[in-house]
């Protein structure tokens, strides 16, 4: 592993991935922020001016209690308060596969956001085909503790499926870090192999235009 990642004690390895990925003094608006652990981590490491937008209520009271500007709203229903590139970069950690409209909902984060994080767990990983195709059930881990019938994840999508869903919209892939649970991947065979052999994928994305 990274020696860099190595020393990220405490944190969940995609904070440590995600937090590199921000530049000091950004502005950051976190979609499914859950308890805020991530903007509290980017508010005290990178001086990050972030605000969450969060369902759950419990979880809406906890990043209050941290000091943390949240919104309390549905990713779903569009980001109609938030202007045209108001936002340096926008996140979307583990929440993807658990929007009911994952397209519109890219779609409203790359018009407030010039950059775009998104993380997923990639459902062509191995062990969620070995399950499949030996054990015949639905694949259980701890990146997906759920059982079939109370999961949340109700769009499952693949690194292979991610990328084209930006080629077609014309939408740049500026980053793409390949992990496990335990560290992120970056030998030739893994990235040959991305789709198989990656358990969870952080991308960074933006508009073409604004690459230009």
């Amino acid at each position: 592993m990274n020696e860099h990642y190595k020393k990220s004690q405490g944190l969940h390895l995609n904070y440590a991935v995600i937090s590199d990925f921000i530049a000091e003094g950004s502005k950051v608006l976190d979609l499914g922020c859950g308890s805020g652990d991530l903007l509290y981590l980017l508010k005290e490491k990178k001086n990050a001016q972030g605000r969450g937008v969060e369902i759950d209520n419990d979880n809406v009271i906890q990043c209050i209690e941290k000091g943390l500007s949240v919104f309390q709203g549905d990713i779903d229903e569009g980001l109609k308060e938030y202007q045209d590139q108001s936002y340096d970069y926008v996140i979307l950690n583990q929440t993807l596969q658990c929007t009911h409209k994952p397209d519109y909902v890219i779609q409203e984060m790359l018009r407030v956001g010039k950059k775009i994080v998104i993380s997923f767990p990639n459902f062509a990983y191995w062990k969620v085909r070995n399950d499949l195709f030996f054990g015949g059930r639905m694949p259980k881990s701890k990146i997906l503790p759920f059982e079939w019938y109370n999961t949340p994840n109700i769009h499952l999508v693949t690194i292979k499926d991610f990328r084209e869903f930006c080629e077609k919209r014309e939408i740049t892939i500026l980053k793409e870090v390949l992990t496990t649970r335990a560290e992120v991947k970056t030998s030739i065979f893994h990235k040959l192999f991305a789709n198989l052999l990656t358990e969870e994928v952080i991308f960074v994305i933006s508009n073409k235009v604004q690459c230009l």
